[in-house]
């Protein structure tokens, strides 16, 4: 079974296409606030690369984020498009998630902190054990400081987040056990949110696409101002 991924969560378009579980090509490409202009040009560029076009994908699966509410929207959106167009299933799968699947430390907590902006951070907390990753919280938007007082042993933390420019000289301060990854592990990879979705691919014949939808946490109005 052929599977294309897809990630807009971040400034990154993260696209993998698989066989099942066996990767046949993976790209991550910079494009910042160019989602709707290059996400599908992208795409299929890569599907020429190993001579497929979009007919030939069996199963679509996109990231939900949290992340930058336009990318969430413009690639839920194509993903619809390519569900309408080639009727095969549509998965979405928490991005965060994914990025979880970076750390490949067992047993201690994994936290990734995304740059929710007014202070506030996206994440999550999560362990591996016997190489299945286990989140022991739900997903999260809060500020830094309260997320770090729910982490009570040694982790690894990675994601934006912890970007020195932003977080991580507080989590420094208030977490005595604390470990980075370096920032080629911030963002989620489109490989990973297939494996995630291969249990439950098999169980969506038919996509529900209007139950597709991206993970935002902020309230719904999301106190945008001009």
């Amino acid at each position: 079974m052929k599977i294309l991924g897809i990630d807009t969560s971040s400034k990154f378009l993260g696209i993998a296409l698989t066989d099942g579980s066996t990767l046949i090509r993976e790209e991550m490409h910079l494009l910042e606030r160019r989602h709707s202009s290059l996400l599908v040009i992208k795409i299929k560029e890569m599907l020429e690369k190993v001579d497929f076009s979009i007919d030939d994908v069996d199963a679509f699966v996109i990231g939900l984020g949290p992340g930058s509410f336009t990318g969430l929207r413009i690639g839920v959106s194509a993903v619809k498009g390519f569900g309408i167009a080639t009727d095969k299933p549509c998965i979405g799968v928490p991005s965060i998630d994914a990025l979880a699947l970076n750390v490949d430390e067992e047993n201690k907590l994994i936290v990734p902190i995304i740059d929710a902006k007014r202070q506030q951070v996206y994440s999550a907390i999560y362990q591996k054990k016997k190489n299945r990753l286990v989140r022991k919280t739900k997903h999260l938007l809060l500020k830094p400081e309260d997320l770090i007082r729910k982490v009570k042993d040694s982790a690894v933390f990675l994601g934006d987040g912890i970007d020195p420019c932003l977080y991580r000289e507080k989590i420094e301060r208030l977490s005595k056990n604390a470990m980075f990854l370096d920032e080629g592990f911030w963002y989620p990879k489109a490989s990973s949110l297939i494996k995630l979705a291969l249990s439950k691919i098999d169980k969506y014949k038919k996509t529900d696409l209007a139950k597709l939808r991206p993970i935002y946490l902020y309230a719904k109005d999301c106190q945008v101002r001009k």
